[in-house]
Order: structure tokens, then sequence, then C-alpha cells
């Protein structure tokens, strides 16, 4: 689901979006500045220069936490310890994204090992929570804004979990940053800003005491505290994950879940694990692109490449009516897979390899029509054996790590558990409940998930850690930016600041079927000719623009070390260096 989407579920009787900016916004504004014209806000994205450095680098979609990662790299960190650090940061500064309520992936490179490592810190459904007793409530869909909706989080396992491994600093180094923030208060950015007035107390009534302290809706420019969040992040930095899913958070967590008629108990959040799992990949045109493996979509973006591979992308004009052809072409067949076969694969069978082989990818891509959409898709037949916020950072010793991080939809369930100051995500929404699908809802399983980091290396060396957030979105954005910087020869932030296209309507893993061959649709940027040009080839396209993911990348070049950092100018981030 698209980040931006919020609130357009589970019956709730508007159709506000983070999208949709509301006039209330621009009324709100101070007559003596800072002024901030939100239709401009909307439709930026060609602004930036690609950013250079020797020693280090950040990027996140938030300045002050890319400054606040760069500190902790001049003060002898990792960039594993940057990475929580401006984590840690977002989760306060950009609550609506990301937050210790949801779930974490990461790919990092370590220098010394010279091994790419993947981490999955995505939670599970509750044990005591099932297909039977979902049939019993009636249900046809895990709703939306509700804690049937939770899954445990997983983000501060992560943490845990990468620290232990690779962090050089103290956790309380990390975290001091975000819990000064959090406390003192920090002034609200354009785009971030926002978010907070998307909602209204009365839709969000858990979030609106943080969120909307004393009734009041702060805006761009607004200092806003939380130090109710501040003093979960101090437990951590004091007690490790443990005081997370043992302690007061955990009972908090437990206490809302019970009276809102959820299933989460203390024996979900103790038995909680971050999983280290071994990234896979597949070569394009000569380099290898790594991404985690499911329960995440992140072989989606394989399956597309290993298609678009098939055909000669770099001759085609760059953004062409053909060149979309072909990628959204490469997405429907794609996406019926993920939507067939994507699941935990502690529970289910997963064709990984099959889905990602070259071989499967000729069969494939055959089916692609270069001059003519397709309205019927058909998921493969695989041999079988039996939001979100992201941000990359590098250091001075080659480390290199690419990680994301969500809620799933804006503000997650919006229920924030009593005293703790972040809402809990919705993942668990993913699950489908029909009882033949290998994404089905079960005791302890992780469900469907789309955030996906991303890394890329050539001859078994690092070349680039990159992510771009932006729910269903992220494999599409994922091809796009490498087709950019492979094919068109793009650098790191002209592979961002490019218009980007989006094919919707496909099938999903938790239920939903594709009917008519979707719709394109397209950010600021294309003309009218390329439209026409793709409606004429049966594509139908869906009217209005909208912005599509939020990207950022860390470029490596050795001999001597340097790093090339990209940030989404559709983002209030930065790229920074040192």
């Amino acid at each position: 689901m698209n980040r931006r989407d919020f609130l357009t579920r589970a019956g709730l009787g508007t159709a506000m979006t983070f999208g949709a900016l509301s006039g209330r916004a621009h009324a709100a504004q101070d007559p003596d500045g800072p002024f901030l014209d939100l239709k401009q806000l909307e439709e930026r994205n060609q602004n930036r220069s690609t950013v250079v450095s020797r020693n280090g680098m950040v990027c996140t979609s938030h300045p002050l936490a890319s400054m606040a990662g760069i500190d902790l790299l001049k003060a002898g960190g990792s960039c594993i310890d940057a990475a929580i650090c401006a984590n840690a940061m977002l989760g306060l500064m950009e609550p609506a994204s990301n937050g210790i309520g949801g779930d974490l992936f990461a790919i990092v490179w370590s220098e010394k090992d010279q091994q790419l490592y993947g981490l999955n810190a995505s939670g599970r459904a509750p044990y005591d929570w099932n297909l039977d007793k979902a049939a019993a409530l009636g249900l046809q869909s895990i709703p939306t804004y509700s804690p049937l909706a939770w899954s445990v989080p997983g983000c501060v396992s992560g943490w845990g979990a990468l620290h232990k491994r690779f962090g050089k600093l103290s956790l309380a180094d990390c975290l001091t940053p975000a819990i000064d923030a959090g406390r003192e208060g920090f002034p609200l950015s354009p785009l971030i800003s926002t978010h907070f007035s998307a909602w209204t107390d009365e839709i969000a009534p858990y979030m609106a005491p943080i969120y909307h302290p004393n009734g009041e809706v702060p805006g761009f420019g607004d200092i806003f505290k939380n130090p109710l969040l501040a003093k979960v992040y101090e437990e951590i930095a004091e007690g490790g994950p443990a005081a997370y899913y043992e302690g007061r958070a955990a009972e908090a967590i437990v206490a809302m879940s019970t009276k809102l008629g959820g299933f989460m108990s203390m024996k979900d959040l103790k038995d909680h694990t971050a999983t280290w799992v071994d990234p896979v990949s597949s070569n394009y045109r000569g380099w290898d692109v790594w991404e985690i493996p499911p329960n995440g979509q992140g072989i989606a973006a394989l399956q597309i490449l290993n298609m678009l591979e098939q055909f000669d992308i770099g001759s085609l004009g760059h953004n062409s009516a053909q060149h979309l052809h072909l990628l959204a072409e490469a997405k429907k067949l794609a996406f019926e897979d993920r939507a067939q076969y994507y699941a935990d694969p502690e529970f289910a069978d997963v064709p990984t390899g099959w889905l990602i082989s070259k071989e499967y990818a000729k069969e494939r891509a055959a089916l692609i029509d270069p001059k003519q959409a397709s309205t019927s898709v058909k998921f493969g037949d695989p041999k079988l054996d039996s939001d979100t916020i992201y941000l990359s950072a590098a250091d001075s010793e080659g480390n290199m790590i690419s990680l994301i991080q969500s809620n799933y939809s804006g503000f997650g369930s919006t229920i924030c558990p009593e005293g703790l100051g972040f809402p809990i995500q919705n993942r668990g929404q993913s699950f489908s409940l029909d009882p033949k699908h290998r994404n089905k809802l079960e005791p302890h399983k992780r469900p469907f998930h789309t955030i996906i980091p991303a890394f890329m290396t050539k001859d078994g060396k690092p070349v680039m850690a990159f992510g771009v957030m932006g729910g269903d979105f992220q494999p599409q954005g994922h091809s796009q930016v490498v087709m950019n910087m492979i094919d068109f020869a793009m650098s790191p932030q002209q592979a961002t600041d490019q218009p980007r296209l989006a094919h919707g309507g496909s099938s999903s893993p938790w239920g939903g079927k594709s009917v008519d061959g979707g719709r394109l649709e397209f950010e600021h940027g294309f003309s009218d000719a390329v439209k026409a040009e793709l409606e004429a080839m049966g594509h139908k396209l869906k009217q209005g623009v909208t912005a599509h993911g939020g990207y950022q990348s860390v470029w490596r070049k050795d001999d001597p070390l340097r790093y090339f950092g990209g940030s989404d100018p559709r983002k209030d981030g930065a790229a920074l260096g040192y």
C-alpha cells in the first residue's frame, strides 16, 4: 500500500490522504511566514546534486536525521551505529512512516568479512490469532485500523541484532540524539508537517494526545515534542531490546490490545527474534542486485529486472512509451507471482530460486507483447520441491548499510498504547484469510511484507546501498533506479530525479485480484504524447498525477575510497557526507 494513502480503508468514512493535502493546512499558515506552497511541494522532483565525500555518508528523508548519523560517524561509530541513530530520529520526526511500533529489514556490507548480511526483523502474528477466530468475527479481510492487524513490532529487535554484530559505540550513544530531540523539540519540516493535518482527533483518538497536543495541530516550522517516545528510547538505551519486549512498553502494548479486542500477549513479544538471512541476487547486465528473500517482496524487483534484461532497454529513449510499456508488462507478470507465491518460508513452500532464475525469466518475458498491453495476466508454474522510511549509510572503513523501516500504513494502525508515544503497525492486515493461500493467517507467522532494502555489487565488491520506499511500488522503484543507472548511465542523484511510473491494479498476496490489466499512474514530467502512445498500446491510464516512493542511496568507488550520495527530492531529507 502506498504510504501516502491514509485512513482510506476499514470503513472510516473518509477519503483523506497525505497526497490530498487539505486546505486546512494552507489556512493555518503564519501570515508572517515561513510560507509553503502545497502545490509546488507536491510537484517537485528535479532539484538536487549528488553529494560526494571520503569519510562517510548518511542519506535519509530528514536532514536532522542525516546530520545526527554523521555526528555518530565523526564520534567513531560505524555506519550501523549511524543508521540506528538516524532511524530513531526518523521515528520521532517522521512518525507517520516509521517508528518502534513497526518492522525493519537491512542488508549490511561488512568490509572486514567481505560479505553481505541480511536481516529480517519483521514481527509475527500473535499465537492466539488464527483463521477460526477471524471467521468467528465474520471477517472477510483483516481490518486496517485495529489491533487485529497488529503483528509484533520488530524494529527494536533489528536495532539490537545490528548493534550486537556491527556496532562500535553504545546503544545509548546511538539513541541519545533522538532522546534529546524528543524532550527538547524540533521544528516540523514541510512535507512531514502535512502528515499531522491529514486526520482529525475524532478519526484517530488514540493518536490525538501525542500528535495533536492540547487539541492543536502543529504545522510547518512549529516545534514538536514527544517526551513519551523519548522515555521509551531511554529505557531501550539503558536496558537494550529486552526493555522493550519484556518491560513497560510490552505491558502497555498488551493492555491496549486487550482493551480493543486484539490478541497480543506478553509471550508474543518476549518470544520475538530478528533473523539473519542470506540475501538473494540476480545479475543485471553485469551488476548483481541483492534483495531480502520472502516474506518480503524484494525478489519481485529481481524478477522484473530479469525480464527486462531480455530487451535492449538502453537503446530505447529514457521514459519513452516503449521503455515504460516493457516496465509495466514485466511488473504485471512479477506481481501475479508475488500474489501467488510470496509468504513466510517457515510456513509455506516459496520457490524463490526458480522465481528469480534466468530460465524462468525468459519464459515470462516471452509473454510480453512489445506493442500491446496485456489485460489478463496469470502467475507462472514454477518447479516446486515438495509505509516507510528508507536510509543508507557508509563509514570510513568501507562498511555500508541499506535499511528500511515502516509502520505500513500512515501511522500504522493509528493506535498508540497508553504512555508510549508511538503507534503500532498494521502489517498483519497483509495476511490472507483464504485458508488455501500460502500467505494465510497463522499463529506466530510473519505476514507478507512490502518493505525491501536493496544492495548492488559487481565482481564481488560493494557498489551501492539503495532503496525506494512506497508500499507496493517498491519493486517498481528499484527496477527504475537500476535501469536509470545501468542502462542510462545516471548518477545516484539523477537516478531519483527522473519522473516515475507506477502500475496499479495487480493481484495481491492478501486476496485482491487483477481484473482488467490495471492502470498506469504518472508523476509530473511525462509528456502527453508518451501517455497517448501508451494508451494506444492498450494501457489504461489513471487521471491526475501523484508521487511515487522515496529513495536514498550511497554509491561507492575505491582507490581512493569515495561515496556518492543521492536523496529523493520527493521527501524532506538530505544526503550528507564528510
